[in-house]
């Protein structure tokens, strides 16, 4: 029998769940980033490059991780959400664990594909519940709480992760890390409940819709796709650069790997994890008066973003250098709470998982596909060009796409006002959505 709880619909619980989904995410990245943090004696070990540092951290893992994330999403959005986070949980957490028996680069890979297809499994149902478990004046928040769980599982991941390496080898921080999650599948299942679907919503409970129901919706909805590719060009730069950061502050500023992960823990982990709450916290305050300032702060964060983050890469103190990075994590965290809000917003209760699922499959193909793969390709041409800077150079042009980010979020502010009455509209009268293309 499951333990004693407060009733679903009472505030207690619903913070309570929104907690324990936001500690699933911690595991989520803590499980992904540790291998950003050992990619150094992993790569000095296996005997890898650049280039495949980034496919490995980047694209391999993206595109099992966006490809899975479809079905799952699909199969959230008709059955029990709380069931496939535990599963999914508790499978990714097994994965990370057997990272730390590879032999080679090839079973790293496999390992780490595994990682993928479990992750895939955590945030589309996620998002789906927390959006059934507060209502939309208060989404954005929620959401933004749940996706500090990147942050907090940064700053573990590195933290940890780069002290149990050298102290105990990288193989065993796979293990260490890895295992609690497997248990923590099981609390999961123990105290989660699963929410009424639409329960907040206009229409009241949805009824379940097939993927080609899904796509139309989101077909007429240009906002949801300008969000999308905004989101995925902001990603692009922070999990490209992000990816690369450890290795940058090792090899042009001489650190350890446990100074770099305390760093990078405590700086990414702290700041991001403030800037996430405060875009939704501001988006939930400031879109009372304007909807769309749920896309004017991710736009306007990535933009103020680049400032600091140019000097980090190029600038020659160490100590300025990471005192830089605080405003560039806080300021390029902002966006993706008021994001997800808003393309849950765009659809019916019924679509929400499989919103979710494209809206990931948009930006992780593009932010962490490309982006670390694309950092590996451009440090490994720049070394003849650049000597020991290359990596310095190529996360510094890499940078300079965030600027398509905010420019596509600028036409997604739009059409927003639009695509959201054609939404309300559509729940009201429980008709398919009709195209809101002028």
């Amino acid at each position: 029998m499951p333990a004693a709880q407060p009733a679903v619909d009472s505030t207690r619980y619903r913070w309570t769940v929104l907690v324990m989904l936001t500690l699933v995410y911690t595991f989520n990245f803590i499980d992904r980033q540790i291998l950003v943090i050992l990619q150094e004696p992993i790569k000095a070990d296996l005997g890898l490059s650049d280039a495949q540092l980034g496919l490995l951290t980047g694209f391999s893992f993206a595109l099992v991780y966006v490809t899975a994330g479809i079905p799952i999403a699909w199969l959230a959005d008709r059955s029990n959400r709380r069931n496939i986070v535990a599963a999914s949980l508790a499978f990714w957490s097994l994965m990370t664990a057997l990272s730390g028996l590879v032999q080679n680069y090839t079973q790293l890979l496999a390992a780490r594909i595994g990682v993928g297809v479990g992750e895939a499994g955590g945030s589309p149902p996620s998002h789906s519940m927390i959006s059934d478990y507060f209502p939309p004046s208060s989404r954005g928040t929620a959401l933004s709480f749940y996706s500090m769980g990147i942050y907090i599982g940064v700053l573990f991941g590195f933290a940890a992760g780069g002290w149990i390496a050298e102290n105990f080898g990288w193989r065993n921080a796979f293990f260490v890390i890895g295992i609690p999650g497997i248990l923590y599948a099981a609390a999961v299942l123990w105290i989660i409940k699963e929410p009424k679907r639409g329960q907040y919503d206009v229409g009241g409970t949805p009824a379940k819709a097939s993927f080609a129901e899904t796509m139309a919706c989101l077909r007429a909805r240009p906002t949801f796709w300008w969000i999308s590719v905004g989101c995925a060009f902001t990603a692009f730069v922070s999990y490209g650069n992000g990816n690369f950061m450890p290795s940058f502050l090792m090899r042009n500023h001489g650190l350890s790997l446990a100074e770099v992960g305390a760093i990078l823990g405590l700086i990414s982990g702290l700041s991001g994890a403030a800037g996430t709450l405060l875009g939704g916290y501001l988006a939930d305050r400031l879109g009372v008066r304007d909807v769309r300032w749920y896309v004017w702060i991710p736009m306007l964060g990535g933009l103020s973003a680049m400032i600091p983050a140019y000097y980090t890469l190029l600038g020659s103190s160490t100590t300025l250098i990471i005192a830089a990075m605080i405003p560039s994590q806080i300021l390029g965290a902002l966006y993706l709470g008021p994001c997800i809000a808003t393309c849950h917003n765009l659809v019916s209760p019924g679509m929400r998982a499989m919103a979710s699922a494209i809206l990931y499959f948009v930006l992780n193909i593009i932010g962490l596909g490309l982006g670390p793969l694309t950092v590996g390709i451009l440090s490994d041409t720049y070394a003849d060009q650049f000597g020991v800077d290359n990596l310095r150079y190529a996360m510094a042009t890499t940078l300079t796409i965030s600027l398509l980010g905010a420019g596509f979020l600028w036409m997604g502010v739009r059409s927003l006002k639009r695509d959201l009455e054609a939404n309300r509209v559509a729940l009201s009268s429980d008709t398919p959505p009709a195209s809101t293309e002028p």
